[in-house]
């Protein structure tokens, strides 16, 4: 057994496990699962809180993401990817990253189903956007990029956050296959993708069936 990829995934998990939603929610004196979605996702935070818990919940679960794909990069090898372009178009550092990817990955998986299933609340989550989101940006930076452009583009024609995050997940699996990585980081990332959109099982429904909840900015003077 590679007890370096547990050692990972543990550190992963407990690091994806920190319910920053639900904690901001619980400064405010709110139950975030008792409350709008019952999501303790950003989405939901910032409906119920406003624009900056939302958005701080956000960030920190980008953050915890970014650092479960990140530090064994550093505890490998002593130095954050170094992933420096040259004169010649080249990056210097991809051996580094080349070793180590397989632990940034098994790390990300780790901190995305703590996200989902925190031991902290419960086993209760949220679905890992965000958090996959942080990963991908250390493991993936281009993919994750063309992701983020459609969620953009989709947010902002439809109005549906939950929309917007399924395509994303297509959108880094294909590009992360275009782009010719490896194999086996490839799949893994096309099951992060599967498993973020099972999760928004029950928003395809209400997609469907044309109930899901478009998100609207609070008129000036609330929250």
């Amino acid at each position: 057994m590679n007890w370096h990829l547990v050692i990972a995934a543990v550190i992963g998990y407990l690091l994806g496990s920190l319910p920053f939603g639900w904690l901001v929610a619980r400064a405010h004196g709110v139950d975030i699962f008792k409350v709008g979605s019952g999501n303790p996702g950003a989405t939901n935070v910032k409906r119920t809180l406003g624009a900056k818990a939302g958005n701080t919940v956000f960030a920190l679960d980008v953050l915890k993401g970014a650092a479960a794909a990140g530090w064994p990069l550093v505890a490998k090898h002593g130095h954050y990817l170094g992933l420096v372009m040259q004169e010649d178009g080249s990056w210097h550092g991809m051996e580094t990253f080349d070793v180590a990817w397989p632990y940034c990955l098994t790390g990300l998986i780790g901190a995305v189903l703590g996200h989902s299933f925190s031991i902290f609340t419960k086993f209760r989550g949220g679905k890992g956007v965000a958090t996959a989101a942080g990963g991908l940006i250390v493991l993936l930076p281009v993919s994750c990029a063309i992701a983020a452009a459609v969620w953009v583009a989709t947010f902002l024609v439809t109005r549906y956050v939950s929309l917007g995050s399924i395509l994303a997940a297509v959108a880094v699996s294909v590009a992360a296959w275009v782009r010719g990585n490896p194999l086996p980081l490839n799949i893994g990332v096309t099951v992060l993708a599967l498993f973020v959109i099972v999760r928004h099982r029950d928003n395809i429904r209400r997609l469907l069936n044309g109930t899901e909840s478009k998100f609207a900015r609070k008129p000036s003077g609330q929250g």
